[in-house]
C-alpha cells in the first residue's frame, strides 16, 4: 500500500467514475483499474461495486476511504510544515526577573512580527536560565555577574560550552513601592533597611548564594521573604513594605509607576549580559533582541 494508491482510490471515490478519476489524475483508465485490483487484493476487501451507472463504495470501502483521507491529510500537513518550508522558526529567551528583558522581548516581537516565528519568553530561576541555553531550549539567557559570583558562574559556563557577553554595568539600587517610608530618600543604606523585609527570588534546588538574583545575597537579613515571580514580589512590596536589590533599570510599562529605584549606599557593580551556546551562531532575531535590550536600558538610564 502506497500513498499514491491512497490518493488514487480517494479520487475514484470522490468522482464516482474510473474514467473521471483517470482524467483528473492524468493516468489511463486501465492503469487505474489495475491499481484498484492490486490494492483490494493486498488489503483483502472490495472497495468498489461496479455497475452500468458507475462505481459505488462498499461499506468496507467507505471505512477504508475514511482512514485513507486521514493519512493523506496528515501527510499534506507534514509537507506544508517541513517539505514546503512553511515551518515557523522558534526564538526563545530565558532571563532572570528583569522587566527590561521582557520589554525588549515585546519590542522584538512587534518589530519582527509573528508570521514567521514562534516566540517563547522564560522569566525564571538562574539555574534554569543556564540549563535552557545549555540545552538550546533558549538561544539567549539574560543574567548578571558580580565580583562575588563571577568566578563560580564562569566555571559553570565553561563546563557547559556557554559564553557570557556583557551588555552593560550598573550600580545596585533599592527597589520598593513609592508609599514605602524610605521612598523619598535620595540614597538608602543597608542599616536603614534592617527593619523591612528583604524580598528575594526563590532559586529552587540551586538555592546557592552564587545563583541569587539579588546583590549582597550573603548578608544575614533579619527579615527575608522568598517569592517565585515578579508579580508576587511587587505585591509584597506594597503589602509588607518589602524591598529588593536590583539594577535600577525597570520598565514602568510592565511594572507600573507605583515603584521606585533608589541608589544603595553600599552599592556594588552588576555586570548584566547575555549567555549563549558556544556552538550556536547568533541568529538575526537574536541580534535584534540584543539591540532592543540596549535601546530599553539606554532609555532607562537616560
Amino acid at each position: 500500500m502506497t500513498l499514491q494508491q491512497l490518493r488514487q482510490v480517494i479520487a475514484i471515490a470522490d468522482s464516482g467514475s474510473l474514467n473521471e478519476a483517470a482524467r483528473r489524475l492524468y493516468v489511463s483508465q486501465p492503469n487505474l483499474s489495475s491499481v484498484v485490483k492490486e490494492l483490494e487484493k493486498e488489503i483483502g476487501i472490495t472497495l468498489f461495486l461496479r455497475s452500468n451507472r458507475g462505481i459505488q463504495l462498499t461499506p468496507e470501502g467507505k471505512q477504508f476511504i475514511g482512514f485513507a483521507r486521514q493519512v493523506v491529510e496528515q501527510y499534506a500537513l507534514l509537507e506544508d510544515r517541513y517539505i514546503g518550508k512553511k515551518v515557523k522558526k522558534v526564538f526563545s529567551v530565558s532571563a532572570q526577573h528583569y522587566s527590561f528583558a521582557v520589554k525588549a522581548f515585546v519590542e522584538t516581537v512587534k518589530r519582527v512580527g509573528m508570521d514567521k516565528y514562534e516566540f517563547a519568553m522564560h522569566e525564571t530561576k538562574t539555574g534554569q536560565v543556564i540549563d535552557n541555553v545549555k540545552n538550546m531550549t533558549s538561544e539567549l539567557g539574560i543574567l548578571y555577574l558580580s565580583d562575588f559570583n563571577e568566578q563560580v558562574l564562569h566555571k559553570i559556563f565553561a563546563e557547559n560550552s556557554l559564553v557570557f557577553t556583557e551588555l552593560f554595568a550598573c550600580d545596585t539600587y533599592v527597589y520598593l513601592w513609592k508609599g514605602h517610608p524610605l521612598a523619598g530618600k535620595k540614597e538608602i543604606s543597608m542599616k536603614e533597611l534592617e527593619e523591612y523585609p528583604c524580598l528575594s527570588f526563590e532559586q529552587g534546588d540551586s538555592n546557592s548564594f552564587y545563583f541569587a538574583e539579588e546583590m549582597l545575597s550573603t548578608l544575614e537579613y533579619k527579615r527575608l521573604i522568598k517569592a517565585d515571580d515578579r508579580a508576587t514580589m511587587l505585591n509584597l512590596m506594597v503589602g509588607l513594605d518589602g524591598y529588593t536589590l536590583c539594577s535600577g533599570i525597570i520598565s514602568e510599562e510592565l511594572n507600573g509607576s507605583d515603584y521606585a529605584a533608589i541608589p544603595l549606599k553600599e552599592s556594588q557593580v552588576m555586570h548584566i549580559g547575555y549567555l549563549r551556546h558556544r556552538d550556536v551562531r547568533l541568529s538575526d532575531i537574536g541580534t535584534i533582541y540584543l539591540e532592543e535590550i540596549r535601546k530599553t536600558t539606554n532609555r532607562a538610564e537616560g
